[in-house]
């Protein structure tokens, strides 16, 4: 593979930075690779560092792209304007903040391959891209046999310090209470870790009507959630470019 463009979705977690880093040492002598990441105003503080930590270890700056009706990439603006938080449709805050400013930015620029963060138990989520998305996507991760973990040992060799939030508990580096979660365990964890964040969307969840959590196979709104209450282990719910079916 020669002269091509290659574009990296970088997500601020630890799948997307050894995949930008393995393809950069892949196709970076023949081709030009570039780095991309959305952010999200509601994800953690520390993702900016973690993200500069990589560009020190990847060699090359990473471009920020934003779409243009959410410039912030407020997720709590996309669920008032939207009036909608999560159910059968998804979550409009990937598609409006994530997918959106994919969509603008492949509008401005000639791509000719993409790289997204999947790792090899993943494979399925991948496949579903490359049907419902994009043909041209690169498995990096996939065709190196490498796990989320092996990722996370990675950047560990590299004396590259994690994200915050993976330390509190957290499968992935999303934004704080992200609403594809059903779960009473993940929920429990927000109240947890960041109680303002948990009050924020219990309110928000409300005033919209939307029951956010599923208890015994009900649905609940958060400010029914109790402390105690209890689901299976929390799902990595990844936000990136392709969001899952909810």
């Amino acid at each position: 593979m020669k002269n091509k463009t290659i574009i990296v979705w970088f997500s601020c977690g630890a799948a997307s930075a050894v995949a930008a880093k393995l393809t950069i040492e892949k196709y970076g002598k023949d081709n030009n690779i570039i780095v991309v990441n959305t952010p999200v105003l509601e994800e953690h503080e520390d993702n900016q560092r973690f993200l500069k930590d990589v560009e020190k270890w990847i060699g090359q700056k990473i471009i920020i792209a934003v779409a243009e009706k959410y410039p912030t990439g407020s997720i709590v603006k996309v669920f008032n304007d939207r009036k909608y938080m999560s159910g059968i449709q998804g979550a409009p805050c990937t598609s409006q903040i994530k997918k959106q400013a994919r969509y603008e930015f492949e509008k401005d620029n000639v791509i000719d391959y993409l790289v997204l963060g999947f790792t090899s138990e993943e494979k399925k989520r991948h496949d579903n891209f490359v049907t419902r998305e994009r043909e041209n996507l690169l498995p990096i991760l996939i065709d190196a046999g490498l796990t989320k973990g092996d990722c996370f040992d990675k950047l560990i060799d590299a004396k590259i310090k994690l994200p915050e939030i993976y330390k509190l508990g957290y499968p992935n580096a999303n934004c704080i209470g992200c609403v594809k979660s059903q779960s009473p365990t993940y929920w429990n964890l927000v109240r947890k870790t960041f109680p303002e964040v948990f009050e924020a969307r219990a309110e928000q969840s409300r005033s919209i009507g939307v029951k956010l959590v599923k208890l015994h196979g009900e649905r609940i709104f958060l400010d029914e959630l109790k402390a105690s209450d209890k689901g299976g282990k929390i799902k990595s719910w990844e936000c990136g470019i392709f969001c899952d079916a909810v």
